[in-house]
Formats: structure tokens, C-alpha cells, sequence
């Protein structure tokens, strides 16, 4: 069966949610009345491309080698020439498909047929099989991005909606994914609650309709399966808390974006969202050490960092599957990954509130224990950035009403995500079909695609299939 995959970037779960009960969406509020609106939680960091990885490969962005919309490359594997840095803003994100690890096939490579909108995660995908990378999209969008233009961002999602419903007619891909990042944009730039916000959850409403308008034409709607789903949400901001400059303020010399010229850096600070950053130490290093290695020289920094109200959580990697989590205020913990199950143990407070001591969960046991909380899914997704060898030796989530970015952003930002909060983590699933299963996670939707496209079930996936 035909599948249709929507990334309506940046909704948050109960937006959808109020504004398809009020009347203010009328095609998805159709969808919802027919099939079903679920919350599900996206991947740490949430944060555009980066989290495009769990519904389009079925696992974790950190070990699928994705760790961050910025990242230092410490064993030079990916970047092999100085300054060792990463990008995915700019011409960077061509690297996006590249840098996925070798051997997580996407649902563009595994399905028969494919097309691909606008997703900066497209590997499989070429020619007419995609809109987004020729050139003159890619400087439509340049322009819009630099430009800080929100209203060149919604015209840009109608523009791509109508050509995607016309090739996805004309060219009948089994799986189809078409991303409008409008909401995103607008989110930032204006709040998530905003009218200008508003006009682009219109804008996705009004596209779906034109869609299935055009597949009930051609007599396909009712063979066809449609799913809408996001990145990650959104939250306000009321201040930033520069990294770079209170990181050189504590008498250490940075490699960030966008000036990368940095001699003799220390530490590579690598912000994205803008809630939620990697900072790498000992920058020689090619391996990453555990903590404990790191400890006696690096404590003050992590400490100093905990001390900043911009500061929620710092996440230290020890090794052996163990993350320690700290919070001001909150005391730490430590998290225990083994054979696919989740251990937490408070050590001098409770840092995720999870309000008691946990003992090897298996993963949809530790999603439904924090399901309702502040964190949801965080003993899961804490454990999965940690263990990458991609990310950094000190990982932070911002504070509510922060984050950590404020030059050089064409859009002043207003709205932030990538943090391991609610408003950032809890999105929607909505079907056009009744589900039969319990979605928790974006991971679960690749599982589920295979199963709806009729192609073979793969072993080793982080999601489960609802289907």
C-alpha cells in the first residue's frame, strides 16, 4: 500500500491537537476523526535533520552517526581537514546522507519507489525523485534562510506542496516524504502561538486537503496511507546565554560556528536547536575518553556550567554504557545501558524526576515511566547521544525560556527546541487509518512503514512497528 509521509517540522503534539478539535484545521482534523492523533516522542537532540533519522531509518541519531546539527569530529573520519567541524546549515548538509552510518538503510533506499521533498535527510533519493536538492531550490532556500524571510519560508511550503502532489500523481512512488518547514521558521521567529505560526499550520492543513483532493481524483485515496508527523516542538524564549562566550570567558579558547580559525582551541563548543550543545575537550584526542578520564582537569568547566541558570541538565559520558546526569539544584544520577535495557540510579538527588530508583527497563518500559513527566523518554534518549562516539564529553539541555545561541542567527529566535523538555520532545502521529498499536516513538514509524509497504521486517531497529 502506497505511503505518505508528512513532516509538518517543528508541531508540537498539543497544538495539533487543540487546533484540530477547535475547527481550525479542517483536513487533519478529518484525518484524525477518521484514523488517529497519537503523542509520540522524537530523538535527542530535537532538532531539524537531525531527527528527520528516526522516521526515515528506524534509529537513534547519535549511534546512527548523527549526534548533533553541529559536532566536532575528533577521529577525523568525516572531516578529514582542519577545522574538524561539522555543519548540516549551509553547504554542509550535503554531507547529512553521507555522514548516516554505512548499512542504516532509509525508507527511500529500501522502498520500491520513492520521493522525497525538502527532507535535508534524502540518501536514496535523486533526479526526479526529490525537490530540494537543484539549484534553484537550494537558492530559493539560501536566500529565504539568510534572509531571515518567514513569509518566503511559507510561500516556499505551498510552492512545494502543489509540485509534490502533482509528481506524487504523476509518478505514484510507493513511499513518499514531503517536509514543510514553514512552521519552524515562524516558531522562531515570531512564537510558537503566534499568528504567523498559525497561517503555516493552515498552510500544511490546506496542502493535505489539495493532496487528498488530487488522490480521491484519481480514485487512489482510499489504497493510499497518509501519516503526518514531527521533528520536534517548540518553546519560548526570554534570553540567550551565549556558550562561546562564557566558555572563553572561563579562560578557554573556542572552536565554534561560524568562525573556525580558532588557534590552539580547547574546547569545540557545537550548539543546535538552539537548546542543547556538544562541547569537546582535549581536542587532540582522537578517541573519545570517558569522563573519568577527563574528570580531575575538566570538573570546574562542567561544574561552572551547571551553575548557569541557562543550564538544565549536563550529561557525562563515563563508558561501559554509564551516563551520569546532573542538575542544579537537583542533584545526578546515573543511567545504565545493557543488553537493551535501562537502569537509572539516583546518586545525590533526582535529576529527571523520575522519583524512584529503576532497574533494567526495557525501552518501552523506560518510555512509559517518564511518558507524563517533564522528560519524557529521557532515560532512553540520554543513554542513546551519550554512547555515540560522534558526540561531545560534556552534552547540556537548556533551561526552560533559554538557549544557548544568539549571534549570527538570521532569524532572531524566540522559539527554541532541542532540549529534552516536553514542549520540545512530545509530537504528533496522525493517521489517516485507526492504528492497531501503541506508537511511543518517531523511531517507530520507519518499522511501521516497512510493514504498511509490505517489504520485510528488519532486526536491530530502535522503533516498533504499530502497524
Amino acid at each position: 500500500m502506497p505511503l505518505i509521509l508528512i513532516v509538518a517540522d517543528g508541531a508540537r503534539f498539543d497544538t495539533i491537537d487543540a487546533a484540530t478539535r477547535d475547527g481550525a484545521l479542517p483536513a487533519l482534523a478529518r484525518l484524525r476523526a477518521e484514523g488517529a492523533l497519537r503523542p509520540v516522542a522524537t530523538a535527542f537532540p530535537s532538532v531539524t535533520g537531525i531527527a528527520y533519522a528516526p522516521f526515515l531509518t528506524g534509529r537513534f541519531p547519535g549511534p546512527a552517526g548523527l549526534p548533533g546539527l553541529r559536532w566536532f569530529d575528533r577521529a577525523h573520519s568525516r572531516c578529514s581537514r582542519p577545522p574538524y567541524a561539522r555543519s548540516y546549515l549551509g553547504a554542509q548538509m550535503r554531507h547529512l546522507d553521507e555522514d548516516l552510518t554505512p548499512g542504516v538503510p532509509t525508507l527511500f533506499e529500501l522502498a520500491p519507489s520513492r520521493f522525497n521533498a525538502m527532507s535535508m535527510l534524502g540518501r536514496g533519493t535523486r533526479g526526479r525523485e526529490r525537490i530540494g536538492r537543484d539549484a534553484r531550490t537550494l537558492l530559493r532556500v539560501a536566500r529565504t534562510h539568510w534572509m531571515g524571510d518567514v513569509n518566503g519560508w511559507n510561500a516556499l511550503d505551498r510552492a512545494v506542496a502543489r509540485e509534490s502532489t502533482r509528481r506524487v500523481i504523476a509518478q505514484r512512488p510507493a513511499f513518499a516524504c514531503i517536509a514543510m518547514l514553514g512552521l519552524d521558521k515562524a516558531s522562531h521567529a515570531f512564537g510558537h502561538e503566534s499568528s504567523c505560526a498559525r497561517e503555516a499550520l493552515e498552510a500544511i492543513d490546506v496542502s493535505v486537503g489539495e493532496l487528498r483532493d488530487a488522490l480521491e481524483r484519481a480514485g487512489r485515496w482510499s489504497e493510499t496511507t497518509l501519516w503526518i508527523v514531527s521533528d520536534h516542538g517548540h518553546s519560548r524564549v526570554s534570553a540567550h546565554d551565549d556558550l562561546v562566550h562564557v566558555v572563553r570567558a572561563a579562560g578557554y579558547s573556542v572552536l565554534s560556528h561560524p568562525w573556525l580559525l580558532a588557534r590552539r582551541a580547547m574546547v569545540a563548543v557545537m550548539v543546535g536547536g538552539n537548546a542543547m550543545a556538544h562541547l569537546y575537550v582535549e581536542l587532540d584526542r582522537r578517541v573519545r575518553a570517558g569522563w573519568s578520564a577527563l574528570r580531575e582537569r575538566w570538573e570546574p568547566l562542567a561544574s561552572a556550567l551547571l551553575e548557569r541558570e541557562s543550564v538544565d541538565l549536563v550529561i557525562l559520558h563515563h563508558g561501559d554504557m554509564r551516563t551520569e546526569v546532573r542538575a542544579h539544584g537537583r542533584g545526578s544520577a546515573m543511567i545504565e545501558c545493557a543488553n537493551g535495557r535501562f537502569s537509572y540510579h539516583p546518586v545525590d538527588g533526582d535529576p529527571l524526576g523520575v522519583g524512584r530508583e529503576l532497574h533494567a527497563l526495557d525501552s518501552r518500559e523506560a518510555y512509559d515511566v517518564l511518558a507524563d513527566g517533564d522528560y519524557p523518554d529521557a532515560i532512553v534518549q540520554i543513554a542513546q547521544l551519550a554512547a555515540s562516539a560522534r558526540s561531545g564529553d560534556i552534552i547540556l539541555s537548556a533551561a526552560p525560556q533559554w538557549d544557548f545561541r544568539e549571534k549570527w542567527e538570521p532569524i532572531p529566535h524566540v522559539s527554541t527546541h532541542g532540549s529534552l523538555h516536553r514542549e520540545h520532545m512530545m509530537v504528533p502521529l496522525l493517521t489517516n487509518r485507526p492504528l492497531s498499536g501503541h506508537p511511543r516513538r518517531t523511531a517507530d514509524v520507519m518499522p511501521s512503514a516497512l510493514a504498511t509497504l509490505g517489504l520485510p521486517a528488519m532486526a536491530g531497529l530502535d522503533g516498533e512497528s504499530f502497524v
